[in-house]
């Protein structure tokens, strides 16, 4: 065989088993830190010692929670529970505090927060027009002021009117929507509503990626600017909620005809290097 062709084999065999290698060291250096499998044996709400529920619109500081929103948090086991393993956040279209829709939120805001680190949500979303479910992170204490300059890190989002896609995004002082600078990727999921998938989020300080499974969707990179570029130095907390209407959840419209429909939360794990 000639002997440039077997040195160019060599190379890449040597390179193909050094990325294995630090792929399988990269994962080894990871350890679970925190996570929630919703495993009670019996249903009833949210472990308290990690998760906070939300109640309320949002009113007076931020009607409809700053996006026009149409639901009331509650903390009802009809909007918010546990059962047969899952997390289950419900919406219903009632007459709930200010609002013609109850929905669920929860958040470990002062119980489980991480600055860098892995964070994987298995869930299956609901859909129909005007729903609006997401899983997302803010900072724990907003060093850098208000949104957007604290910052915003959204590992899924999913809208009614556009069913069979989700969407990873970043908002900062200098990335938001108000500018329509927002930075963000979007994956073709059809299933999404019907199986669970596992939504995932790696931060590190140069760099947030986000993934579906074991597809990658979105790099958003420090770019070692100021913090209106890179506020993500800092601890941030978990959401998990479902909106109803609003800005972008209700751009075309809704439809209460289908409600109740929920997002379903198989597990919360989150993982930091050791």
């Amino acid at each position: 065989m000639n002997k440039s062709l077997i040195w160019a084999a060599l190379c890449l065999w040597v390179f193909s088993c050094t990325s294995v290698n630090e792929e399988q060291n990269q994962r080894l250096s990871y350890g679970l830190v925190w996570s929630d499998e919703f495993d009670f044996p019996v249903s009833g709400s949210p472990d308290a010692t990690k998760w906070n529920i939300t109640v309320g619109d949002g009113c007076p500081h931020i009607c409809g929670w700053g996006n026009n929103e149409l639901q009331y948090y509650t903390d009802k086991s009809e909007n918010v529970r546990v059962e047969n393993g899952k997390l289950i956040l419900q919406l219903h279209a009632d007459s709930i505090g200010t609002r013609g829709f109850s929905s669920g939120k929860i958040t470990s805001k002062g119980k489980g927060f991480w600055k860098y680190g892995k964070i994987e949500v298995k869930a299956k979303l609901p859909s129909t027009l005007g729903s609006w479910p997401a899983i997302w992170m803010m900072p724990e204490e907003r060093r850098y002021g208000n949104w957007p300059q604290c910052g915003e890190i959204d590992i899924m989002e999913n809208v009614g009117y556009n069913p069979d896609s989700v969407l990873s995004t970043v908002h900062t002082g200098s990335y938001n929507h108000q500018l329509g600078t927002q930075k963000g990727g979007i994956i073709y999921l059809p299933d999404c509503d019907e199986e669970f998938h596992v939504y995932s989020l790696e931060w590190k300080e140069d760099f947030l990626k986000f993934f579906v499974d074991d597809t990658e969707i979105f790099t958003y990179d420090n770019e070692k600017k100021t913090s209106d570029e890179w506020p993500f130095d800092q601890p941030f907390h978990l959401i998990l909620n479902i909106a109803f209407g609003g800005n972008w959840g209700g751009l075309k419209g809704v439809d209460a005809s289908e409600l109740p429909i929920q997002m379903e939360i198989d597990y919360v794990r989150v993982y930091q290097y050791l």
